[in-house]
């Protein structure tokens, strides 16, 4: 009687074990679905930072523009000139919709990447697309606003800059719609910009 109680028991908890697994499963977000409204509202905000021109800028200049905001620098030996060049492709292949997109790029190296710098850099991929520096601090708060990551490798005149690589998708009002991967190309840049631009 007693082997028999037992074997109940066993069987019971066994059966509460897979319905409670299974509902921790089924609260487990996709990690492939898209970004939560949560996660969302904690890329992007403010920031002060200067111009290809000298002139203060803030992310209240470009209002009323979607913005395609890049962190790299110009001494960037590959993955800012494919990502500068995939932002270049993409303005080219929107036609008269990339009217609508301010293209940042934003130098986590002050220290090199002087405004004069910067529009000699951009400029070679796409003049639309306008590079932006300042203090080191005031870097590091944009940098923070975004979750970008970077920071310097090596000493001298040789160091390097080590960084994210992701191109972030802020709508007119400058909240953070999507992101781009590095690599992700321009035709999927286009085919998930074209619709937005379009209705906006």
């Amino acid at each position: 009687m007693k082997r028999g109680l037992t074997i109940l028991w066993v069987g019971a908890l066994a059966l509460i074990g897979v319905a409670g697994i299974a509902l921790v499963l089924r609260q487990v977000p996709d990690r492939g679905t898209a970004m939560q409204p949560a996660a969302q509202a904690r890329i992007g905000g403010a920031f002060a930072l200067i111009d290809e021109t000298g002139q203060q800028v803030s992310d209240r200049t470009y209002r009323g523009r979607w913005m395609l905001v890049f962190f790299g620098f110009t001494f960037c030996p590959d993955v800012c000139p494919t990502a500068l060049n995939e932002v270049a492709l993409t303005l080219r292949d929107l036609g008269p919709l990339a009217g609508r997109i301010q293209p940042l790029f934003i130098s986590v190296d002050p220290e090199r990447d002087t405004p004069s710098q910067l529009v000699e850099y951009t400029g070679a991929f796409d003049s639309r697309i306008v590079g932006l520096t300042g203090t080191p601090a005031e870097i590091a708060a944009a940098a923070r606003a975004y979750g970008a990551y970077y920071r310097k490798v090596g000493g001298g005149d040789d160091y390097t800059m080590d960084h994210s690589a992701i191109i972030y998708v802020m709508n007119p009002e400058g909240r953070f719609v999507t992101s781009f991967k590095h690599m992700s190309g321009a035709d999927r840049m286009v085919k998930a910009l074209r619709p937005l631009l379009a209705k906006s």
